[in-house]
């Protein structure tokens, strides 16, 4: 049964998604300052992607279980979703604040699990708590402003890098095997902004009580023996899986080859500057810092305006386009060799960044049922680390054999998944929309 849900406003909508930006903070980290800190201790660059499985593993272990969960979870006190979050966002604080100081390559490697597992549980129950706070007509504006959230919190992961950096860099001498002083203060901002900004959404918003059915289906799941509340949630996903609309069959065919690609960008875009710009491991780390800096300024910007955008035109055109472009983006960039004139194809890289942020979950939560959205947002996650974890295990080999072991080559490759990932986008038409 469909609970009818009253419109919000726009900062009602801005404060629940308020959370997002200390998730983001610390997936920016990721991107730009987990691979050098991997540099830093010794890895050599074909094991990047290995060293990076904790993300894909840990997504598509968490993510659908947690979203089977909360389907099923409800206090009057924490509501449905929030526990799962402030919970996430505990643990990834925590492990921000240790990260910096990892003694050797497997300890870096060990927090990062622990760390994914945080954000992965934070993630994911937050994609639903949109879906489930906002009637539809406002979906399209709630997982947009969570865009724009996603831009600021990686614009200021990446911002901090940068600026500890010009400030601290030349007083932090690289030595093999240890990390840079100035690289602790982007992480012990995220440690604080991680948990801060959850307990903000939190205390901010409420959520919309079960329905009757929900709610008894709930206390009845509850009475169960331990045993079968356990597997419950296994279940729920199989069943969800059996039963998924085909819609979503079409979107991981997009998923596919757009996280592949992501993936292949961020690993390997620090070791392409010390190609092509001829810097040290902390210059191009800085410089891909900066790189992330400008096409999350630009998420930022267009992230909202994407939204009438896609009313008009539709999300799938709007989508592909913004593929396109950011595959276009990622085959001029290794043929640019000044540090200013490299970051322009970020524009191109920052509108395509805030549609796959915001347009696909928009388009999911028209086609899903209301009551299974946590478990089909944990599915279309599984879609995004599926491909990442297909990426760490394949593209080492990749990369070394067929690639010549060249990071320009790395990146051109991403670029031509993003055309494909394009293609396969205009098959996504949303059933009994105006799309």
């Amino acid at each position: 049964m469909k609970i009818a849900k009253p419109s919000l406003s726009f900062w009602q909508i801005f404060n629940m998604n308020v959370g997002f930006l200390g998730i983001q903070y610390s997936f920016g980290l990721q991107q730009t300052a987990i691979n050098p800190i991997f540099l830093y201790l010794g890895a050599p660059e074909d094991m990047l992607p290995i060293l990076n499985i904790a993300g894909p593993v840990t997504g598509l272990v968490v993510q659908p279980i947690i979203g089977a969960m909360s389907d099923k979870t409800w206090s009057p006190k924490w509501g449905r979703r929030k526990p799962y979050f402030l919970i996430g966002a505990i643990l990834g604080s925590l492990c921000l604040f240790a990260f910096p100081t990892s003694p050797v390559l497997w300890f870096a490697v060990g927090l990062l699990w622990i760390l994914d597992v945080g954000n992965n549980m934070a993630m994911e129950p937050y994609r639903a708590f949109v879906g489930d706070k906002l009637p539809e007509k406002q979906l399209s504006l709630g997982f947009q402003m969570q865009s724009l959230f996603v831009g600021a919190g990686i614009l200021l992961a990446n911002g901090s890098i940068v600026l500890f950096q010009y400030l601290l860099g030349d007083e932090s001498i690289e030595v093999a095997g240890s990390i840079p002083q100035w690289l602790y203060y982007s992480f012990y901002i995220g440690g604080i902004l991680s948990i801060a900004t959850i307990l903000w959404s939190v205390l901010k918003t409420p959520e919309i009580p079960p329905s009757a059915e929900e709610l008894a289906e709930i206390n009845h799941d509850r009475s169960k023996p331990i045993g079968a509340r356990i597997a419950k949630p296994f279940a729920e996903i199989v069943t969800a899986i059996r039963d998924m609309p085909a819609f979503m069959w079409k979107i991981s065919a997009v998923y596919l080859f757009q996280w592949y690609a992501l993936f292949v960008y961020w690993q390997y875009i620090t070791p392409l500057f010390k190609l092509t710009l001829g810097y040290s491991t902390s210059e191009a780390a800085s410089q891909s810092a900066q790189m992330s800096l400008t096409y999350n300024i630009v998420t930022m910007v267009v992230a909202l305006a994407l939204v009438p955008l896609t009313l008009k035109y539709g999300g799938k055109k709007i989508y592909a386009l913004s593929l396109v472009g950011t595959g276009l983006a990622l085959f001029a960039i290794p043929f640019i060799d000044d540090s200013l004139l490299v970051l322009a194809p970020m524009v191109l890289f920052g509108i395509g960044w805030a549609a796959m942020m915001g347009i696909p979950y928009t388009m999911v939560s028209k086609v899903v049922p209301q009551d299974r959205r946590g478990v089909y947002m944990g599915i279309l996650n599984m879609m995004i680390v599926i491909p990442m974890g297909i990426e760490t295990l394949t593209f080492g080999p990749i990369y070394k054999y067929l690639l010549g072991g060249s990071a320009i080559n790395a990146i051109l490759f991403a670029g031509a998944f993003f055309i494909i990932s394009a293609i396969l986008a205009m098959r996504l038409n949303v059933p009994n929309n105006s799309e």
